[in-house]
């Protein structure tokens, strides 16, 4: 695992900023350590303080240039093969509500609403759920739909087929680390 983050590349480059705060930006691009005190790992190598970087970071949220951080689970090497994009046919003054009912599931990881692409793509509601086998995902697909009482929604499950690069936000120039 590793952290991933979003970024306004034009908060990028501030003027008047350390060498250290150039520093924390690259190694924040590697991700946070896995270590019971990730900020003080990265003040270390930073040369800064733990709570220097944790004030750093806050306001880098806070000024835009980190929109979020998160988790890149590299969930194929943790045996985790068949992952499901189910789309889902949704009226519109129910996919709200639909939505919701569907990411409290613990099998679905992800839940979101996309605009229809009409004639080709009715789908409205797209969620996803991993498994170590496909049939273990149907299962729980089944079992969602029957809790749920979807049987009367039109939803299509699309497993992937390829693993793509993942990776986690840029803040740093090259050469900056």
């Amino acid at each position: 695992m590793s952290t991933a983050t979003s970024l306004s590349l034009e908060a990028i480059h501030s003027a008047g900023e350390s060498d250290a705060h150039r520093r924390l930006r690259a190694l924040l691009e590697q991700g946070l350590p896995l270590t019971p005190r990730p900020w003080q790992v990265l003040a270390e190598q930073a040369g800064l303080s733990e709570e220097e970087v944790m004030a750093c970071v806050s306001r880098w949220q806070a000024d835009g240039m980190i929109k979020r951080l998160g988790l890149v689970v590299r969930h194929r090497r943790l045996g985790i093969q068949a992952n499901a994009m189910v789309v889902w046919d949704v009226p519109d003054e129910q996919v709200d509500l639909v939505g919701r009912r569907l990411a409290r599931e613990a099998a679905v990881t992800l839940c979101y609403r996309r605009p229809r692409r009409l004639p080709d793509w009715p789908y409205n509601l797209f969620c996803m759920i991993h498994g170590a086998r496909r049939e273990r995902v149907l299962a729980e697909l089944t079992a969602i739909v029957e809790r749920l009482d979807l049987d009367d929604l039109e939803h299509r499950v699309l497993f992937s087929t390829h693993a793509y690069r993942q990776s986690g936000g840029r803040y740093a120039r090259e050469g900056a680390a």
